[in-house]
């Protein structure tokens, strides 16, 4: 058995360029698949978020059209709410990687809004690439790795190849001209080699000990390479 950290956003609304706050939080389902399947093989879950709050979902994530269903809706809701990790995360500050065999962020709109901009976060993210420990991210939850930017202003994850939720996806999800910035846009520009699958089908990109999914539906697919790479 091994001892994961699951990094989530504290943010419970997104800021729109005009301005207004988008309700927001982690993505159900990118949460819930890995989680369940890291407790069923075993492992051991510790949830981190930036001063403790406990993570919002997006309760859009939860509504039966993103879960085939109500049947499935109901299901993800009773993960969720039987996850006990949730309510008792400990703060970012307080992490100390050497207890960790593996880190995961999972998406959402909420990690443009905190993650994206937290010293601590990205301190963490660097910490993990150089230890060689497994880091998987998925979704919107590349967005934190905006804020692994070293003293000389250069990303950590410049050069790697990765991906995350695209510009195509975030404009067909209705969002994009809202947004004050788009996902892959800042993820090319501080110099990631960006992999762009078909939009909402499963894509994992792995580059040395960095596994990142596209979208909701790569959580599975991430949480099997995450466990994979664990051993």
């Amino acid at each position: 058995m091994a001892k994961l950290l699951f990094v989530l956003t504290g943010a419970d609304t997104w800021t729109l360029a005009d301005g207004t706050p988008h309700p927001t939080g982690f993505w159900a389902e990118e949460f819930a698949v890995p989680y369940e399947a890291a407790k069923a093989a075993g492992h051991e879950i510790v949830v981190a978020t930036p001063g403790g709050v406990v993570p919002p979902v997006d309760q859009g994530s939860l509504a039966p059209d993103f879960n085939g269903g109500q049947e499935g809706a109901d299901k993800r809701a009773a993960v969720l709410a039987a996850s006990t990790e949730l309510q008792h995360p400990i703060k970012l500050s307080e992490v100390d990687l050497d207890d960790y065999a593996a880190v995961f962020y999972p998406g959402g709109h909420g990690p443009m809004e905190d993650l994206a901009v937290n010293a601590e976060s990205g301190e963490l993210l660097t910490a993990a690439l150089h230890s060689g420990k497994p880091l998987a991210i998925v979704c919107h939850g590349p967005a934190a790795l905006l804020a692994a930017v070293g003293p000389d202003g250069a990303n950590a994850f410049a050069g790697y190849t990765l991906t995350g939720f695209t510009n195509v996806e975030e404009q067909q999800a209705g969002l994009a001209d809202q947004a004050k910035w788009l996902l892959q846009d800042r993820l090319v520009e501080f110099g990631a080699d960006f992999q762009e699958g078909e939009p909402w089908a499963p894509k994992v990109v792995v580059d040395r000990n960095l596994i990142t999914g596209q979208n909701p539906a790569s959580s599975a697919a991430v949480a099997e390479e995450l466990l994979r790479a664990i051993g």
